[in-house]
């Protein structure tokens, strides 16, 4: 298996490096409790990859990796030295990520790396102590008078100028300032989101076109539908369908309580080893079984919070919510009122 990943690290590729990367990513991503071997596998298939993808690809590994618990060092300080729009996800949010390499990345990478590396929750001691001399050697000292410039003043002037601080004094408050600054960003929170994510059972529209699409090998128009019935990104789809191990495709479909003989369907046309027999039945028979209702929309709800927070996406509002937003295709509008909306519905009920 090595070996053919090896093939696909040849110039001329293009395109195919990209998807060998997500999938690689999704496939470690899908082990829970990773072996040394499969850290060690992982880092050495990853590491070229990574460096011969686009930086679309890039940046849509760093932030799945940044939700894994287990991650190699080598990977870990390859993504974060990355450039900041790649790997300021990953900096700011991987929990795999120990202080020594974020140590070596404030010491060698731009600010902007430090400024990541800041948001995160948590920090140790060692890391707001590198993080204020990080700040205190990128700002200039500033100019003070010299010794003829002070006694060319005028004694009415000298007496009336309050003295200055001295220069370690001055130097002194200004690191205890920023180190509070830095202890009270660490200690924020992440702010909740305006309104918890439900997740709607599937349309049999939805669930109709999806086996449809499947059979038809449509891969295109099956993503585009799964996006609809998730009300997610299409990257989000693209990535579960990328997993080639089918788990995650089959943890969505489950979570919107697709039918099991339309979920069978799908993941035998798309992952066709999935179809092989073991024993009295198949191995996608035994994934379906394997997957509880209750603990696939738990997490199907988290992979969409994360989509929103990645791509600034937004909950629907009805038209007459009470806390909908100002819609800007439209001038000189107003939001709809909590007293607003009960009087119309108790108009329509008239009616």
């Amino acid at each position: 298996m090595s070996e053919r990943f090896r093939e696909l690290e040849s110039p001329g590729i293009g395109r195919r490096k990209d998807i060998v990367l997500l999938a690689t990513v999704t496939s470690f991503e899908s082990l829970r409790h990773p072996r040394k071997s499969d850290l060690h596998q992982f880092a050495e298939l990853f590491m070229p990859l990574f460096e011969a993808s686009s930086d679309e690809a890039r940046r849509q590994a760093a932030a799945a990796l940044s939700r894994c618990a287990n991650v190699p060092a080598s990977v870990a300080l390859q993504i974060g030295s990355a450039p900041i729009g790649i790997a300021a996800i990953f900096l700011t949010r991987a929990p795999a990520i120990d202080d020594a390499t974020l140590l070596q990345i404030i010491n060698t990478r731009s600010p902007a790396h430090a400024t990541a590396i800041a948001r995160r929750e948590n920090l140790s001691v060692k890391l707001v102590d590198a993080l204020v001399d990080r700040r205190q050697s990128s700002i200039p000292m500033a100019r003070r008078p010299g010794p003829a410039q002070a006694k060319a003043g005028a004694p009415s002037e000298q007496m009336s100028v309050p003295e200055m601080p001295r220069p370690d004094e001055e130097r002194v408050q200004r690191e205890e300032r920023l180190r509070t600054e830095l202890k009270a960003l660490a200690r924020r929170q992440t702010a909740p989101a305006d309104t918890e994510i439900v997740i709607e059972p599937i349309s049999e529209l939805n669930a109709a076109l999806l086996v449809r699409f499947a059979r038809l090998a449509e891969i295109y128009l099956f993503a585009s539908t799964l996006t609809s019935a998730m009300s997610s990104s299409p990257d989000l789809a693209e990535r579960m369908l990328l997993d080639v191990s089918g788990h995650q495709l089959a943890v969505a479909l489950t979570a919107l309580d697709m039918p099991t003989d339309d979920l069978r369907v799908v993941l035998r046309v798309f992952y066709p080893d999935l179809d092989e027999r073991l024993g009295g039945t198949t191995r996608s028979e035994m994934l379906i079984a394997d997957l509880t209702p209750e603990a696939c929309r738990k997490r199907l709800r988290h992979w969409l919070q994360l989509d929103r927070e990645e791509h600034g996406l937004q909950p629907h509002q009805p038209y007459f919510a009470a806390d909908r937003r100002a819609d800007p295709r439209v001038a000189n509008q107003t939001t709809a009122t909590p007293q607003r909306t009960q009087r119309s519905e108790r108009y329509l009920a008239r009616r």
